[in-house]
């Protein structure tokens, strides 16, 4: 990776932005996207758009979500303590003892999580998981006025205060990996275009808005149906299986380094996918596949029937210790995605025929 990329990752990861608040994540990738794509722009959604090659050719659509999973201020009490829901899917265990920084109109403000003290927990609650209404955010305020006063109220944003981290050997950690990496290598396979052959495709990279909590599609279902592509690929993460308790029969096996993941099933277009296995072996990218019988639980299921329907494939980068604090990527499988789906948006010609018969 390119110590330029690499600075735009960590920017981009460290940006606070989740679903619903994305403004700070978007605009580092739109600020990054002005440096090579034709066009560049964002809708009233919060969707980003950076647009590069051959207009009125084949429509591409690579989608990769800058959201992340975060918190949101329900209450703050008498003595300036804040409580909170999540914004997406949170274990309430990993909480504990965080540093929750809030998105507020007068400008970020860090609290910390805080739970009664194990001395003070009787014997049979001490087996009990933690709910997230067990636990609360101390913002230092001495009452609820010390809270307003510094710009807290109901209804502000928050994320766990951690920024990148490079652990060796090619591996990171973030709190935003997912899916700050798909949004991240969309953008890096239009800059790749616009070094090299671009092909007879015109590719659009899509950051999109609110797939944390996108049940009815979210920013992808509005940006797919105002783009109308011929063919799109998600970039999403998928479970590494090679940390311990993970079981592989039930997800398959995906090891940090072991490639891209491309995913196989109903919601997915025989052919796209075909096409992207192919070049995975022609260009000796390793790769895994995934079975996904249903949906994907990705913006995939928000594109793929829009419209008159959009050939659609998902490609997948295994992470560790999803939805935590400490999201692990290898940059390696980062690096190979990029390429795979490089090699796909070239070999897009006016002539591909994506109709199963």
């Amino acid at each position: 990776m390119e110590d330029t990329s690499f600075e735009f990752l960590k920017r981009l990861l460290d940006a606070p932005g989740p679903s619903g608040f994305e403004t700070a994540a978007a605009r580092v990738w739109r600020a990054e996207a002005e440096a090579f794509a034709q066009g560049v722009t964002i809708d009233v959604a919060g969707n980003s758009y950076a647009t590069l090659g051959r207009e009125g050719g084949p429509r591409i659509m690579l989608a990769g979500h800058v959201d992340e999973i975060g918190l949101m201020v329900t209450h703050v009490d008498e003595e300036g303590f804040l409580y909170v829901d999540g914004i997406g899917g949170w274990d309430p265990q990993v909480l504990v003892g965080q540093r929750i920084r809030f998105l507020t109109r007068m400008g970020h403000v860090v609290g910390v999580v805080g739970k009664k003290p194990i001395h003070l927990i009787k014997p049979e609650e001490k087996e009990k998981a933690v709910k997230l209404s067990d636990l609360w955010v101390d913002v230092g305020a001495r009452d609820r006025d010390g809270a307003t006063a510094r710009g807290i109220r109901v209804g502000d944003p928050g994320v766990v205060d951690a920024g990148l981290i490079e652990l060796g050997d090619g591996l990171i950690a973030s709190r935003a990996v997912d899916n700050r990496i798909g949004a991240y290598v969309v953008l890096e396979v239009l800059r790749a275009l616009s070094t090299g052959e671009g092909g007879q495709a015109e590719v659009t990279a899509v950051a999109t808005a609110q797939e944390e909590i996108g049940y009815h599609g979210g920013g992808a279902r509005t940006s797919a149906y105002k783009l109308d592509p011929q063919i799109a690929i998600v970039v999403d993460l998928t479970f590494s299986t090679d940390a311990p308790g993970v079981e592989k029969k039930q997800v398959g096996e995906h090891k940090l380094g072991s490639g891209p993941v491309l995913s196989r099933g109903s919601a997915i277009h025989p052919i796209v996918f075909e096409r992207l296995a192919t070049l995975a072996e022609a260009e000796g990218i390793p790769y895994t596949i995934q079975g996904s019988p249903r949906m994907t639980s990705t913006d995939a299921d928000a594109i793929y029937l829009q419209r008159a329907g959009v050939p659609t494939a998902v490609v997948s980068i295994p992470n560790r210790y999803m939805h935590s604090p400490n999201e692990v990527v290898d940059l390696a499988d980062v690096d190979a995605t990029i390429r795979l789906i490089t090699a796909f948006c070239r070999s897009v010609t006016a002539e591909d025929d994506f109709i199963p018969r």
